[in-house]
């Protein structure tokens, strides 16, 4: 059984990766991001969620304003999700969402690979509470990436 942190938003995300699997099933594996994004959108909202597709939140450094990030979707101001067609992911995969928490401030990522027949996904967890500590990620393969101190 995961760790208390590791449960944060677990429903929603159960159902995120479910519909997922339903795009995945009808669309097959390896067709651009965005197809998949844009499935994602309809499989979600059919299902009764909110969806924000490229949602812009400012990102600022000493107070000044130095861009804009976008995460492909955030579900029910909860959940970060990125849609990747990737052999496998990586550190970088990581970082990218472990970013967007922290500049969200948001608590749960989903890292979905459309690549192959069988839906690849992961799990990002920050905690809220400890900035510093590393941020636990749980995947269904079971392969922890090492994480690096934001």
């Amino acid at each position: 059984m995961p760790e208390q942190a590791e449960r944060v938003h677990w429903d929603l995300s159960e159902q995120i990766i479910g519909s997922a699997m339903a795009v995945l099933n009808e669309l097959g594996p390896g067709l651009d991001e965005k197809l998949y994004e844009n499935a994602l959108i309809i499989e979600l909202t059919d299902r009764g969620m909110r969806a924000d597709q490229q949602k812009q939140f400012s990102v600022h450094y000493k107070d000044r304003f130095i861009g804009k990030l976008i995460p492909d979707l955030i579900i029910d101001d909860s959940v970060i999700v990125e849609a990747k067609v990737v052999e496998a992911f990586v550190d970088s995969h990581m970082a990218q969402v472990l970013g967007y928490l922290k500049i969200t401030n948001l608590q749960l990522g989903l890292l979905l690979n459309f690549k192959y027949a069988t839906l690849d996904w992961k799990r990002v967890v920050r905690s809220a509470s400890a900035e510093r500590k590393i941020p636990k990620s749980v995947s269904h393969r079971k392969t922890e990436a090492l994480l690096r101190e934001l």
